[in-house]
């Protein structure tokens, strides 16, 4: 005959995975940053700093080097800043 098409507002939704659908009051990008991070991601944060800083040596070398260690240069600087940026906005469990 019908479905029923009520809407449940006392149970949160689920994802997939089983896991539940954060609210309004999930962190902000600025509260993330702020937030204390596990030590695993502190760990991949210090190795993206120091990759992104050996592709930079080598981007801004006073020296004149081949254009394939050139663009090595350019994805290590790419890949140390988009690790470190994403190892500084984990959060651990609250």
């Amino acid at each position: 005959m019908g479905k029923n098409n009520s809407i449940k507002t006392s149970t949160p939704e689920t994802t997939s995975s089983g896991n539940a659908v954060a609210d309004s009051n999930e962190l902000t990008l600025a509260q993330r940053v702020v937030a204390p991070t596990p030590k695993f991601f502190r760990v991949i944060r210090s190795i993206g700093l120091v990759i992104g800083l050996i592709g930079a040596g080598i981007l801004t070398s006073p020296v004149a080097l081949p254009a394939a260690i050139v663009s090595i240069g350019g994805y290590l600087a790419v890949a140390g800043t988009i690790a470190t940026g994403i190892a500084q906005t984990a959060v651990g469990k609250e």
